[in-house]
């Protein structure tokens, strides 16, 4: 399998590399399960989300786990891409996806674990504005590693949402 990269003018198949694709894979799941442990989702109890009043539109918990792992494969192919295009201007746009990756990690820690949910909020922010720069690297790498990245900040958006409304309707 390979994918077209444009060098002086013309385009060039690059070779797939699993190993490459499988090492972004396997931080950006590491991220997410770390997250998960953090925020006690793992060996711990989601008794916290499940006495909360939620938010309108707010979905069934049993989504969450269905859609975080679809957005980490979406995430990691996207950083796959932009780490095959040109090697000399992917350093700054994959800084930012690591910088994502750990602001990510933390938040279910601010959230669930401790129950900070207005800190929790600004900490999302945060995250989305990350995810922006990661994204305005990405685009000027590949478009496509743009685009696998748009479904994740809309995800964060709505997260966005729903943890203000968690404060909101939590005091």
């Amino acid at each position: 399998m390979s994918h077209s990269v444009c060098i002086g003018g013309r385009t060039a198949k690059k070779p797939f590399r699993l190993g490459v694709y499988l090492g972004f894979l396997g931080v950006t799941l590491l991220a997410g399960f770390i997250g998960a442990w953090l925020g006690g989702f793992i060996g711990g109890s989601s008794a916290l989300y499940e006495s909360l009043v939620e938010p309108p539109l707010a979905p069934p918990a049993i989504l969450f786990p269905i859609i975080w792992p679809i957005l980490y494969v979406l995430m990691a192919s996207a950083a796959y891409l932009a780490w095959a295009a040109n090697p000399g201007e992917r350093s700054p746009a994959l800084r930012w996806y690591a910088v994502q990756l750990v602001i990510n990690m933390l938040w279910p820690l601010l959230f669930f674990r401790l129950g900070w949910f207005l800190v929790a909020f600004f900490w999302l922010l945060l995250l989305i504005a990350a995810v922006a720069l990661t994204m305005v690297g990405f685009r000027y790498l590949s478009k496509t590693a743009y685009w696998l990245m748009v479904p994740y900040l809309l995800w964060l958006l709505f997260a966005a949402y729903l943890n203000l409304g968690t404060y909101l309707l939590n005091p």
